[in-house]
């Protein structure tokens, strides 16, 4: 595709090994990823995981990917990608845990936290066995999106059917409720950890919700409909949100909690990826197989990047 930057070597100066990385894309109606260039968006190869597939997180060190083998609902599996081979190597059972969504790897890289919505549990799984390590029940309805605090001490669970979003302390082992709104779906941590920003796409709100002391402190408009993600940007300043119906993305001021401006984008915009310079914001629009870019400090679309069917969840790879 024509790349709109200035150039490769702008990019590789400015960025450094930014020139090296790696997007990996969940097509979870074509049941595969897709590794592309981070500065170029060539494609490395389509990869065949489980079925319908929806989220993806890599590890750590930029070698593995990790996708949630979701089933439509019944699925039972996470496949494992070596990315610098570009081939599934290991596909682990979750032991009767289904519907796996959400999923994340912790700061060690030895972790694996996934929502098995189905079910009803987060499921802890070891990187380097692949066995289930420990089962939390959330006791909550549509358990689908996931993020741990930056320290990895608690994770915070978005509940659609349920309005809620579950608290997982994992040092004292405990698992509690805080009340949302309708349909809490997208759910995203600030860099310092001190807010859990969760999307209520039935209430078209965010709920704001303060980690020291697990209570809602703030609800505001989405600015859209059916807001569906949430995504700090890496320095905390921001967040976008992606607003599935209006086929846009709003962005706020993470602070202040002002609506800094809307980006229309494609045909349900689901999956938020931003790069960790802060620089670009990668958008899914599931029903126009192509993802958006947008640049983060102007809010303009600068490119677009064709996709297989239904492109959803999206990770980085640092390389």
């Amino acid at each position: 595709m024509k790349l709109t930057y200035a150039g490769l070597a702008a990019i590789a100066a400015a960025t450094g090994a930014l020139a090296d990385d790696q997007i990996v894309i969940v097509n979870k109606g074509a049941d595969t990823v897709s590794i592309i260039d981070a500065a170029s968006y060539e494609s490395a190869g389509d990869i065949a995981v489980g079925r319908n597939p929806h989220e993806v997180y890599v590890s750590p060190d930029g070698e593995t990917a990790y996708i949630s083998d979701y089933g439509n609902s019944q699925g039972t599996t996470i496949s494992v990608i070596d990315l610098e081979t570009a081939t599934r190597t290991d596909v682990w059972d979750l032991q009767g845990n289904r519907g796996p969504h959400g999923i994340w790897v912790s700061n060690d890289g030895t972790l694996v936290w996934a929502t098995t919505e189905t079910s009803g549990t987060v499921v802890e799984l070891s990187t380097p066995t692949g066995e289930l390590t420990n089962v939390w029940e959330t006791n909550q309805l549509t358990s689908h999106q996931l993020v741990p605090t930056p320290d990895d001490t608690k994770l915070y669970v978005a509940n659609i059917g349920s309005a809620s979003v579950t608290v997982i302390d994992r040092i004292a082992n405990t698992v509690t409720t805080v009340r949302t709104d309708a349909g809490a779906e997208g759910i995203d941590v600030s860099p310092d950890g001190s807010e859990v920003w969760v999307t209520n796409r039935g209430a078209d709100n965010i709920s704001i919700i303060d980690v020291a002391t697990d209570t809602v402190i703030d609800t505001i408009s989405s600015q859209g409909g059916f807001p569906i993600r949430a995504k700090f940007t890496p320095d905390g300043s921001q967040v976008f949100v992606s607003n599935a119906t209006t086929g846009s993305v709003a962005v706020f001021d993470a602070e202040t909690r002002a609506h800094l401006g809307t980006v229309e984008v494609g045909a349900v915009p689901v999956g938020i990826l931003i790069s960790p310079d802060g620089g670009r914001a990668f958008i899914a629009n599931t029903q126009d197989d192509f993802i958006t870019v947008i640049d983060v400090a102007t809010r303009e679309v600068i490119d677009r990047i064709e996709t297989g069917d239904e492109p959803d969840g999206m990770a980085w790879a640092v390389r």
